[in-house]
């Protein structure tokens, strides 16, 4: 096959239509390449046929029978293929999918047959001959799937045309970069986790997670899970979960993020490229949301390096018009109205003047060592209700870090209580709550949450947990070797 045919057939075609133009079949496809249509009996030759009759000899159209013969004349007697992998077999497949996708009038079966055009054209690309009308075809039907599998058509010609079956993925991270990063089929999470932290030069890939971000949720991905397994039961989850008004399934774009999600290692200033690319950016909007308990001059000294960071040398910001704007970038929330805007630019300013010659990435790092001190450090927070305890405001403030679960006066910023991992006994999580049973040495207490994040709050549970119990077991057995190795020592 010429590759740089096969490219440009493509690219000549898409180029030339406008989408949904005319709905494009392989009626005229079929006159040179398929077979002829079996006969039909006698009895059914002397009927006068209806149209519904005509249309089931034509093989290029949707049929409720199942194909029981190739379509492509070029595959008769050739059955013994069908034990193979081979060429030939990947236009037989897009021919049979693109019949049955054309003047299909079930929906449940075009919604099937979508899915397998999509996964056929992010596996393999059919033949030059073939090429054009499944380009024309995609090209002019408006399912929304049908732009998603010209795009990935295109992927895989250019992989043949620079003779490559490597997929690249584009995964983002905090600092709003991103780059691509080849995956296949047996790709698991924590792979793609270790390939990235090689990439970015990071000390170590433990704690980070891969993120997809669907619709309206942010999913952590299990680290054994194989990458594209869970991205395909997560679309599908989420197209059950979110139908139409019209009871079809939605079609959903993803993104892919890496992040922090476990923070029981990380000191700032031990891994710079983490603290910059990561760290930093993650702990910026927790302290901006007003999570944190902050004292005015904490805050002033986070202002100033948050300012250098962010614009580094240029100190007009501090001296324009736009002053209470700029605080919103700078100050928790809760602390803003606190102080004249001019008295908190003033003391922002001479805290920033004190840090002269410090570069945008070593005040990142400053403001990472000085929220390191707060107990709440590297935490994914929640705000709930809850119905159970009352001690406690009804509108709790929960922090889920390496020290456990806590509960925070989301007004006071106060830390009500901490309840360590080894004291929470159970939990269960449902559509709109977390339950969670703890130890109190008497009885267990339980505590109900009412919150539409119930299934972050759980997997960061259950990650924290697992995690700590890999220490422990890490740990045991190096003090079971340790002790053995004592043993022998005496013996000898």
């Amino acid at each position: 096959m010429d590759q740089s045919k096969l490219m440009s057939v493509l690219t000549e075609t898409m180029d030339q239509l406008e989408p949904g133009e005319r709905t494009h079949t392989l009626e005229e496809y079929s006159f040179d390449h398929f077979r002829a249509p079996h006969k039909r009996m006698l009895s059914k030759i002397l009927t006068l046929p209806s149209a519904r009759t005509r249309h089931q000899d034509d093989l290029w159209r949707y049929s409720k029978e199942a194909i029981k013969q190739s379509l492509l004349k070029k595959l008769l007697g050739k059955d013994d293929l069908c034990q193979l992998s081979c060429d030939l077999l990947k236009d037989e497949i897009y021919c049979q999918i693109t019949k049955q996708l054309t003047d299909n009038c079930n929906r449940l079966s075009e919604e099937h047959g979508w899915e397998l055009v999509w996964l056929a054209t992010g596996c393999f690309a059919p033949s030059m001959s073939l090429l054009k009308e499944v380009t024309l075809f995609l090209n002019s039907r408006k399912n929304l799937i049908a732009h998603d599998c010209l795009s990935q058509l295109r992927v895989e010609v250019e992989a043949i045309q620079h003779k490559s079956t490597q997929i690249f993925h584009k995964v983002y991270f905090p600092d709003d970069t991103d780059q691509a990063f080849e995956v296949d089929s047996s790709t698991r999470a924590k792979d793609l986790c270790q390939n990235i932290a090689n990439r970015l030069s990071l000390k170590s890939a433990e704690g980070f997670s891969l993120f997809v971000k669907i619709a309206d949720k942010v999913i952590s991905v299990p680290e054994g899970d194989f990458f594209f397994d869970f991205l395909r039961h997560l679309t599908d989850w989420t197209k059950k979960a979110k139908p139409n008004k019209n009871g079809t399934a939605p079609s959903f774009t993803y993104h892919v993020f890496l992040m922090k999600k476990l923070w029981t290692n990380t000191v700032p200033g031990k891994d710079r490229n983490a603290d910059i690319i990561f760290h930093y950016h993650q702990e910026l909007p927790k302290l901006l949301r007003g999570y944190h308990k902050c004292s005015i001059e904490e805050a002033v000294q986070l202002a100033a390096y948050i300012y250098r960071a962010k614009y580094g040398e240029d100190t007009t910001r501090l001296n324009g018009r736009s002053i209470q704007y700029l605080l919103k970038e700078l100050l928790p929330q809760y602390l803003i109205n606190i102080q004249n805007p001019n008295d908190w630019i003033k003391q922002i300013l001479a805290a920033y003047n004190r840090d002269q010659g410090k570069t945008p990435d070593e005040a990142k790092i400053g403001f990472l060592k000085l929220t390191y001190k707060w107990p709440t450090f590297g935490s994914a927070f929640f705000i709930v209700k809850q119905t159970t305890e009352p001690r406690f405001p009804d509108i709790l403030l929960i922090a889920i870090n390496k020290h456990g679960v806590n509960l925070i006066n989301p007004v006071t910023k106060e830390i009500l209580v901490t309840h360590p991992f080894t004291k929470i006994l159970n939990w269960s999580s449902g559509n709109t709550y977390l339950h969670m049973t703890i130890d109190n040495l008497v009885y267990g207490s339980k505590l109900l949450c009412e919150t539409s994040l119930d299934y972050k709050m759980d997997d960061l549970l259950t990650s924290y947990t697992n995690q700590l119990d890999a220490y422990n077991d890490a740990e045991t057995s190096n003090t079971m070797t340790s002790i053995s190795n004592v043993i022998s020592s005496d013996r000898d």
